[in-house]
């Protein structure tokens, strides 16, 4: 049997809980398809709920704290394996179409090929700056113009972006079939929908004409008895300065379906490439988010909140031959992408990984998953004062900050996280060992230390990059335009019929 393909679709601020097979709205027919032939993961999380550290933790298995991966301006070092590492090692090709925010001059960091720029920068000028909390950076910082003007449109800057990754990598799955290289390949295709601004195109925003999009389920607590990264992050998203109605939520939510209906049909035309091309019995696809989005949940959009909504994320893993319809139920993370690829790959053969350098904190989701884990999201950007840690294990969440009080869910009875059970005498021994875990987990005053000497030294490298002539990290893919459709160093008729799939028969002339 041929190995695995591996086909890795990851969309951007995408939270479970609007997709059809979590029990949502959004017209999600492809994404419910693959959960009915795969396994759903219920209580997936994020490893940071923000999109660089997010997605460097998703690339190595890794905890954000330990790859300083405290932000959006974070360095991921070039020293760092990646699954793309480790899958070139097994005789892989490898390739990323679309956004991953990697950041500095190694835009590949393992990816044999990438086939568009990134949508945001690689340079460190989205660094926060925790020794001025109150500051918000207008330049890069979230407002509420999303939400304000959130509707119909023909064309915006993400669409033109999701255009562009859709089409390379349908040319790429197709290239991939009539190429006479017979490796199997790791293909990854990063959209940045349904990620704010909320605006749609027309036929997607159409699905939902007469449709009534829930409302948040949560109102914005009163000040008094908000949590102090709430507020904070009230102030960095600027929510008072706008007067937000409930027709512009209603709106926001209704483009924000309508995206993800967006992003459904793209994975499908992927889907329909590999089932063209007869890849579809031997292609391992896996479909997940960076982090989820707020959408007027207690108030607050975005991301950057360790409430579900943000924190939480989709993940479905459809593998040919395996049980269909599977849920599981078990926390798991972003951070056991790595090691299920490797699992995947090597095919139950214990000798097809290469050693694994650095030790890694994912586990593979190859079979079942440890119902008795605990599952950690660290968040160390804007709005924080402190490192932020938040624990799941069964059905209990503990969040802790040295600047913040703590807070203990039991999602089970309270699924909206309205109750914090920290103070209440009957929890007590679930949240001693919640403590006991977190002290375990980190340092958080040796982690605060490190993001603040971290953040100064990204601020003076941006002073000084901006200072007189500067160089570009920015990835410009690479094109051959010599080596492209039909050149005239090429035997045309032989050049066609590689170029076409499936193979035509073989033109045998007589040429007497």
């Amino acid at each position: 049997m041929a190995r695995l393909n591996l086909l890795v679709v990851m969309a951007d601020q995408l939270t479970p809980s609007v997709l059809g097979c979590y029990g949502g709205q959004a017209v999600t027919p492809t994404i419910d398809g693959l959960a009915a032939r795969g396994v759903r993961f219920d209580a997936a999380y994020c490893a940071s709920p923000l999109c660089a550290p997010a997605r460097f933790a998703f690339m190595s298995g890794r905890l954000i704290s330990n790859i300083g991966a405290w932000d959006n301006a974070a360095y991921l070092p070039s020293l760092v394996p990646t699954f793309a590492h480790y899958l070139r090692a097994m005789g892989y090709r490898t390739c990323l179409s679309g956004k991953m925010h990697f950041v500095g001059p190694d835009q590949l960091h393992g990816f044999e090929e990438r086939l568009t720029t990134d949508v945001y920068p690689a340079d460190f000028g989205w660094v926060p700056d925790w020794r001025e909390p109150e500051a918000r950076i207008d330049l890069w910082y979230h407002n509420m113009s999303s939400v304000k003007q959130a509707g119909v449109a023909a064309i915006t800057n993400q669409l033109a972006y999701d255009d562009e990754v859709t089409a390379a990598s349908l040319r790429w799955l197709y290239d991939a079939a009539r190429n006479p290289d017979d490796r199997p390949f790791c293909h990854v295709a990063c959209f940045i929908h349904p990620h704010d601004p909320y605006a749609a195109r027309r036929r997607y925003w159409d699905l939902y004409d007469g449709v009534e999009i829930d409302p948040p389920r949560t109102p914005r607590p009163d000040p008094a008895a908000n949590d102090p990264h709430s507020l904070r992050l009230e102030r960095a998203i600027a929510l008072d300065a706008a007067d937000v109605t409930g027709e512009d939520v209603a709106r926001a939510r209704r483009a924000y379906h309508a995206n993800v209906s967006y992003v459904d049909e793209q994975v499908g035309r992927l889907i329909a490439v590999l089932e063209e091309t007869g890849r579809i019995d031997d292609t391992a696809i896996l479909v997940l988010s960076d982090h989820g989005d707020m959408l007027g949940e207690r108030g607050l959009w975005y991301k950057m909140s360790l409430y579900e909504p943000s924190a939480r994320i989709p993940m479905i893993l459809a593998v040919p031959g395996a049980d269909g319809g599977r849920v599981e139920r078990a926390p798991v993370s972003q951070i056991d992408v790595l090691p299920t690829l490797l699992a995947l790959a090597a095919d139950g053969r214990d000798d097809a990984a290469p050693e694994i350098i650095d030790p890694l904190d994912g586990v593979s989701l190859v079979g079942s998953a440890d119902p008795e884990r605990c599952v950690a999201v660290e968040y160390t950007a804007e709005a924080a004062l402190a490192p932020i840690l938040m624990l799941r294990r069964g059905a209990w969440k503990y969040t802790a900050s040295p600047a913040d009080p703590e807070q203990l869910f039991d999602l089970d009875a309270d699924p909206q996280e309205v109750t914090n059970r920290a103070d209440d005498p009957t929890a007590a021994e679930v949240l001693a060992d919640f403590r006991a875990r977190a002290a375990a987990h980190w340092n958080a005053e040796a982690v605060n230390r490190d993001v603040l000497t971290d953040q100064r030294r990204r601020r003076l490298l941006t002073q000084a990059l901006e200072s007189g002539r500067g160089a570009s990290w920015d990835y410009q893919p690479p094109r051959d335009a010599a080596e492209e459709y039909t050149r005239s160093h090429m035997e045309l008729s032989d050049f066609d019929a590689r170029a076409r799939w499936p193979r035509p028969p073989a033109f045998e002339p007589d040429w007497r």
